[in-house]
């Protein structure tokens, strides 16, 4: 079993060369449609995530701060305001160094002016732009997870293991192992078998309770990655899929080896988890960023040695107003974004975006309030998520009665409530 503690001499020389050669391919066409309404007019990898952030800027900051320099972004769904925050936000890499992020949207490039019909299908049509970077090796990404990851580590254990390619693994609860691929490996580490959303998943070996699952992170060989897409390519009855096609036909023939996350997570002192979050739901998007809201919650934003990068509009400072017994604007366990205004409400276990306002005699209290709203005075809202650019009337409550709110809103079985500006509107009507 592969050791990454004992990497042999000079082999961190070695991963950092080889980093450099290394393209990153990061998959952001997906919709995230179980986010329901939040992604109407976003891909899910520009939703917003942590007070100031985009979802797709965790995948993008690991590359960079793991050394790889040449990333190329594959879009289809709504991709405009994801298209946007890239250019605004990540325009500091130096081409006369050879570093790019590259956009490669759908363009109906191959023969049948296909939109992307798969994530394999994604990278087999711009296949001609990314052999003309001439990769060693091609690390192909997620843009819709949250997590901190060293990919130089994963490139370590693949040199050393001699792998043909390496899938990133995770332990997940059993009974939620049936929306991953699930794999079983030896001994070594290689893999072999892999099952894709498998019905009865197979349990790692003395945890019954937990699966090996794949984190959708694939480390190739360039040629390999080549050859395998023109073969896929040709197949009329394959999904054109990494996970449902490619990865388990190569089990057996060739050398797939796992990664185990825990080898490779950027953690911060006492941390007790190795943090990975899918926030493909209101009620997963809603639990990860009230947890930031925590003393000490399990992702650290403010880690200085692994920076989370972003575009940075400028705001304002955050501003606090009126000191009286009855109007007193004040945040408790919350986390408040620049260019923010609390003026005499009370937010408590909450986070707000950028540029929100929250008006005198308003309570928020375990809500997520996205960029640019504006909440009413006497507004009380309770456990939800206020979608981008929403004007709260004044006097709305949400969060106390649950019959009431699943009659205007979209509110989950957790009992989170879905404000949007669409549902605002139908109640002026």
């Amino acid at each position: 079993m592969y050791d990454p503690s004992d990497r042999g001499t000079g082999i961190d020389i070695q991963v950092t060369e080889r980093l450099r050669r290394t393209l990153a391919l990061v998959l952001a066409g997906g919709r995230g449609s179980r986010l329901m309404e939040l992604t109407d007019w976003h891909a899910k990898p520009a939703i917003p995530f942590a007070g100031k952030f985009r979802i797709m800027d965790f995948t993008l900051s690991n590359c960079i701060n793991s050394g790889i320099r040449r990333i190329g972004v594959l879009t289809q769904y709504k991709a405009h305001s994801l298209l946007q925050h890239i250019q605004r936000g990540w325009g500091f890499l130096r081409g006369e160094f050879n570093e790019f992020i590259e956009l490669l949207p759908a363009q109906q490039r191959t023969v049948g002016e296909n939109w992307y019909k798969g994530t394999a299908d994604a990278v087999y049509q711009n296949l001609d732009i990314i052999r003309a970077h001439r990769p060693e090796h091609v690390l192909v990404l997620a843009g819709d997870h949250v997590y901190k990851m060293n990919y130089g580590r994963m490139l370590a254990q693949h040199l050393a293991c001699h792998a043909d390619v390496s899938v990133a693994c995770i332990e997940v609860p059993l009974e939620t192992a049936r929306g991953f691929g699930v794999m079983a490996v030896d001994d070594d580490d290689r893999i072999i078998r892999f099952d894709e959303k498998p019905a009865n998943p197979q349990p790692v070996p003395g945890r019954p309770d937990l699966a090996l699952a794949s984190m959708g992170i694939y480390m190739f060989n360039a040629q390999l990655l080549f050859d395998l897409l023109v073969k896929d390519a040709a197949q009329p009855d394959s999904s054109h899929d990494f996970g449902k096609d490619l990865i388990p036909a190569l089990v057996g023939s060739h050398r797939v080896i796992a990664h185990h996350f825990q080898h490779s997570c950027v953690m911060h002192e006492g941390a007790r988890e190795h943090y990975w979050r899918d926030v493909g739901t209101v009620d997963a998007y809603w639990e990860a960023n009230i947890d930031l809201t925590t003393v000490t919650p399990a992702l650290n934003v403010y880690d200085e040695n692994w920076p989370i990068w972003t575009d940075q509009p400028q705001s304002p400072p955050a501003k606090f107003v009126f000191d009286s017994d009855h109007r007193r604007g004040m945040a408790v366990d919350s986390l408040v974004a620049g260019g923010c205004i609390i003026s005499g409400a009370i937010v408590r276990r909450s986070m707000l975006f950028s540029n929100v306002r929250v008006n005198s005699y308003c309570v928020v209290e375990d809500t997520l309030v996205l960029p640019g709203c504006d909440i009413g005075r006497h507004a009380r809202l309770k456990r939800c998520i206020v979608d981008q650019g929403c004007v709260v009337p004044p006097g709305l409550v949400v969060g106390e009665d649950a019959a009431l709110d699943a009659s205007r809103f979209h509110r989950t079985e957790k009992g989170i409530t879905l404000v949007t500006a669409a549902k605002l509107k139908q109640l002026e009507g």
